[in-house]
């Protein structure tokens, strides 16, 4: 069983001061780069949270539903600072995301998926994105995020801690990198370009923190 938890209003400078959710770890598949290390939501308090949401403070998915469409009209939210789409087996659970793609209507919630990009998951994600709930494909890195954007589906991806251009081309694709790594002051509340589902190009994150090295490394394994 999957639990959800909804933070009304974040107190992370990164996000600005959302609405944030979080799922149970379960919800994170095995075939994610960066599983079993590299994985941000593993350190720190967040890591702490994302445990606790697994026990005592994870709520059921209807009642994290009522939540989302309980949200004002227009809300701008993010779904998942921790854990992944609900699934079996890496399927992706299609009624739960067609639940919450209903419960965003009218609101403005998006996320980000590392589930393998099989038929199914793709249908079910496109489904969510013509509904206004935009799913961003993450890529470990620039070659492979080239490969998701031929789905015609929104992608960000992980770049090297060196990354320093603020955007950049690769192998004819545009790259831009996320503006809060570089920008004092600037939160995804300001920014807001990973909820725009129909941009024509790919959303790049330089590795940072504690987890960097290993990211690098996972990087030049491709």
């Amino acid at each position: 069983m999957f639990k959800y938890h909804l933070s009304q209003k974040s107190e992370n400078s990164k996000t600005g001061p959302i609405p944030v959710s979080t799922t149970s770890a379960k919800s994170c598949p095995t075939t994610c780069a960066f599983y079993n290390k590299g994985c941000y939501a593993k350190t720190g308090y967040l890591a702490l949270h994302w445990r606790k949401v697994g026990e005592d403070r994870g709520i059921s998915s209807k009642a994290f539903l009522s939540l989302i469409s309980a949200l004002p009209l227009g809300q701008f939210w993010r779904h998942n600072q921790a854990g992944d789409l609900p699934h079996t087996n890496g399927v992706i659970d299609h009624d739960f995301l067609m639940n919450l793609s209903d419960a965003n209507f009218d609101k403005k919630g998006f996320t980000y998926t590392h589930h393998i990009p099989i038929p199914e998951n793709l249908s079910a994600i496109r489904i969510a994105n013509g509904k206004g709930f935009t799913i961003n494909l993450s890529g470990n890195n620039s070659d492979q995020a080239i490969e998701l954007s031929k789905t015609g589906l929104p992608v960000v991806c992980v770049v090297p801690s060196t990354e320093k251009r603020t955007h950049f081309e690769h192998n004819g694709k545009k790259f831009l990198v996320c503006p809060a790594t570089y920008r004092e002051a600037m939160s995804c509340d300001k920014c807001r370009l990973c909820q725009k589902s129909d941009r024509k190009y790919i959303v790049a994150f330089p590795a940072h923190g504690t987890q960097k090295k290993h990211i690098d490394n996972q990087q030049m394994k491709g």
